[in-house]
């Protein structure tokens, strides 16, 4: 084994902070896989900052330990895997839950042409005591759940710790989050890049850190699922943006006029107030999404959509500004109606201020939305510009 890329097949990698109590173990596990199989590779340690003693032990055992000094399970990982000699990279926690004997499963997948192999621990099995009731029920199969829903993520346990991938592959992947949410970025990444999954069942066993665990369940369950909602626009924001300003707009254009009654509910000025709230708060969202979008187009993550690319050709900021300006207008027009008719009453009560508030209402509506479509068209030609220099 050398110290260049490709030098070796197989790279098992463990992220480690104080580990002294599991660490031989696993080292020992990997060995024994690689010895069993006749495998071409190396164990390495990304240590980030153990206090234990870990570093010493994996030395002493023929591992290869990384200093990463950045804190945080990603960068721990991230650090590790450019340093990795091999072309493929089996990683997994080094506490023991996760036995590197099942290694050559994961081999055999990625050398059949697979980009990432998961680990599905509900497939192979979790030994009592090896994963809390409330991960065991909720935060995995919630997680996996909404994983596969806004992504299509093609695995079972979204978040199973043992995987593999190659390393071409995770270059590909852009990883960007040094946190917890590392793993959820990874599966992510590598769908939205249309990357060859499999999957291969593995058995959780109950860990021997003999310490807490540095997994917080509430805080890092809600970075996975924080993650996952920022990378999916579409139903975040933009599904939910435009289903209301649709219904926003439905009602608004009912009442417009005038008072009506449809099976009885009578729908007046206060419908129309609440579909000025609806339309405005549904068209920011959906902007918002748009944005979002854009961005991360701009960032290379996922392939772009051809109806994007129609979309792009067409906005441009000036485009933007007419469209916005052309609502300010038409909103101070219909707000300049009651204003006109209150000056030529001497600025006296108003008589009908049904009337006068339907315009206001409706003026104010268009108003904002032409503000947010200028103020908008800036942030998504700013995005534009750098999207454009990449294609």
């Amino acid at each position: 084994m050398g110290s260049e890329l490709g030098e070796c097949e197989v790279t098992f990698l463990m992220p480690c902070l104080n580990e002294a109590n599991s660490l031989a173990g696993c080292i020992k596990a990997a060995q024994a896989c690689i010895t069993q199989n006749n495998l071409s590779a190396e164990v390495v340690i990304a240590d980030n900052g153990s206090t234990d003693g870990s570093q010493e032990i994996a030395r002493s055992l023929g591992a290869r330990v990384v200093d990463i000094k950045v804190k945080g399970y990603g960068s721990a990982l991230a650090g590790g895997i450019v340093a990795a000699r091999g072309k493929y990279v089996i990683m997994g926690d080094s506490d023991m839950s996760y036995d590197f004997g099942e290694g050559m499963k994961f081999v055999t997948r990625l050398r059949e042409g697979a980009d990432i192999v998961m680990g599905n621990r509900f497939q192979g099995g979790i030994d009592p005591g090896a994963m809390p009731p409330l991960h065991r029920y909720l935060g995995n199969p919630v997680l996996s759940f909404i994983g596969k829903f806004l992504f299509g993520c093609p695995v079972g346990d979204f978040h199973c710790g043992l995987r593999a991938f190659s390393k071409e592959a995770f270059q590909r992947m852009d990883i960007r989050t040094l946190g917890m949410e590392f793993a959820s970025e990874l599966v992510i990444k590598s769908q939205l890049k249309g990357m060859k999954f499999a999957e291969v069942p593995i058995t959780l066993h109950k860990d021997q850190r003999g310490r807490p665990p540095h997994l917080r369940s509430w805080r890092d369950g809600w970075r996975h699922l924080r993650f996952m909602l920022v990378m999916s626009p579409r139903w975040t924001l933009l599904v939910p943006g435009l289903t209301l300003a649709v219904l926003g707009l439905v009602l608004m254009a009912l009442v417009a006029a005038g008072p009506v009654t449809i099976s009885g509910v009578g729908l007046d000025l206060h419908t129309l107030v609440a579909a000025s709230l609806m339309l405005v708060v549904g068209y920011q969202f959906a902007v918002t999404a748009a944005a979002m979008r854009l961005y991360t187009l701009a960032e290379e993550v996922g392939p772009v959509p051809e109806v994007l690319e129609k979309a792009h050709g067409i906005f441009t900021l000036e485009r933007g500004l007419i469209a916005g300006g052309l609502g300010l207008l038409a909103g101070l027009l219909l707000l300049g109606v009651p204003t006109v008719q209150w000056a030529r009453g001497g600025l006296g009560p108003i008589h009908d201020p049904s009337v006068t508030l339907r315009y206001m209402i409706i003026g104010s509506t268009l108003v904002a939305l032409g503000a947010q479509t200028v103020l908008m068209s800036f942030v998504m030609s700013m995005f534009s510009i750098k999207y454009r220099r990449k294609i």
